[in-house]
């Protein structure tokens, strides 16, 4: 479910190219969406951003595809599905835009910004362990 529904209630052309997102983010990691993962885990989207942010993307890939998968392929996946989840929907790429950046090499993706409801830890300065917040 996309942010903005929960939100206001409303599905938009912004909500459906987030789904997709979550959709390509999940195929490819074989985790599922959840802001309910247990103490130790980040939720999906914080888990994607964290390894793209370290330049460690090719260590989320789900196991079971091993060798069956380009490298260039799955990080172009990669890209475009944190292109949809951005925080700010009006950055989001439409469904159309998506379409062309998946078939076309000759078009520049832009580099994405951090994805909505991003969950990171940190350190108590009270207690030493990890507490996470929403940015």
């Amino acid at each position: 479910m996309a942010p903005e529904y929960a939100m206001h209630g409303q599905f938009s052309v912004k909500s459906d190219v987030f789904s997709f997102g979550v959709l390509v983010l999940e195929t490819i990691t074989g985790r599922k969406n959840s802001l309910y993962e247990s103490e130790r885990d980040q939720d999906l989207l914080s888990y994607v951003w964290r390894h793209w942010d370290e330049g460690t993307v090719l260590e989320l890939i789900e196991p079971s595809l091993e060798d069956r998968y380009s490298r260039t392929e799955v990080m172009r996946c990669i890209h475009i599905g944190l292109l949809c989840v951005q925080e700010d929907m009006e950055m989001r790429p439409t469904m159309a835009s998506v379409v062309l950046m998946l078939n076309s090499y000759s078009v520049t993706i832009p580099l994405p910004s951090k994805p909505a409801l991003f969950v990171s830890t940190i350190k108590s300065y009270k207690t030493g362990e990890d507490e996470a917040y929403t940015n």
